[in-house]
């Protein structure tokens, strides 16, 4: 079963890699040239470093920013699929406890991926404001 799982979440990830090209493609073609496509600074907006952004310091921040939020994306993922998976047990308790176990998991995973993300943004203010203070 949890074979399965896997399968489906790497098939989920592989097909929402491979769609979003189409967008970007398509918010590209649409723009005349040399207008932004989203009529805004999209790489200001995402958090992601600039041409005036290049200290390694602020890459590395922004790509472990990226990476947090891609896991907690994951997190509420898997507990959205236990939720599935116990409203579709119809009774089972075997179904049942395996969904209960997918939506403690997920809790699991998101209290860590949190403290994870208040550890980070501590440590990175520290650092600026000891480098730069």
């Amino acid at each position: 079963m949890k074979t399965k799982l896997f399968k489906n979440m790497v098939s989920l990830i592989l097909l929402t890699l491979m769609v979003m090209p189409v967008f970007a493609f398509a918010l590209t073609a649409q723009a005349e040239e040399g207008e932004d496509p989203l009529g805004t600074e999209f790489a200001g907006n995402l958090g992601l470093p600039g041409e005036e952004d290049s200290d390694p310091r602020n890459i590395m921040v922004d790509i472990i920013k990226v990476i947090i939020s891609f896991l907690g994306i994951i997190a509420v993922v898997v507990i959205l699929l236990g939720g599935f998976k116990w409203m579709t047990a119809g009774g089972n308790e075997e179904k049942v406890t395996e969904a209960r176990n997918l939506i403690v998991a997920g809790i699991i995973g998101l209290i860590i991926i949190i403290s994870a993300w208040v550890i980070m943004n501590w440590v990175i203010t520290t650092m600026y404001t000891t480098i730069e203070g």
